[in-house]
């Protein structure tokens, strides 16, 4: 059974850092990528990166770009979701999610099909 854990939410002021983990579990693709995502309450669900296992690609959204990096550390199945310069919209439940059918050059999954629990994260003013 494939699993996806988030870690590592919580309150944080504006300005500061979180780093969230995903570790992952109970698969064996060849390959595959790791997304991230939050939704806000009355917001749509906002992709925000992803990163390919076999290259290391990575997809950053325009909101997040320059503040968030997404790494991972493949000898221990997880995912990282590195949060600087925090701002109070950025308060959402995030979650992590992974797809493996990939098409050449890119770095995120065509879908994703699995998806974690989700953690909230907070940022106050």
């Amino acid at each position: 059974e494939v699993q996806l854990v988030e870690s590592g939410g919580g309150l944080v002021q504006a300005g500061g850092s979180l780093r969230l983990s995903c570790k992952t579990s109970g698969f064996t693709f060849d390959d595959y990528a790791v997304g991230w995502f939050r939704q806000a309450p009355g917001k749509e669900r906002e992709h925000l990166s992803c990163i390919r296992r076999s290259t290391g690609s990575t997809y950053y959204a325009d909101s997040v770009k320059g503040r968030f990096t997404t790494s991972s550390d493949n000898t221990k199945n997880t995912v990282y979701l590195q949060m600087n310069s925090l701002k109070p919209e950025d308060t959402a439940v995030y979650y992590c999610a992974l797809g493996s059918v990939l098409s050449y050059g890119n770095s995120c999954p065509s879908w994703y099909d699995y998806w974690g629990q989700g953690t909230q994260v907070t940022v106050s003013s």
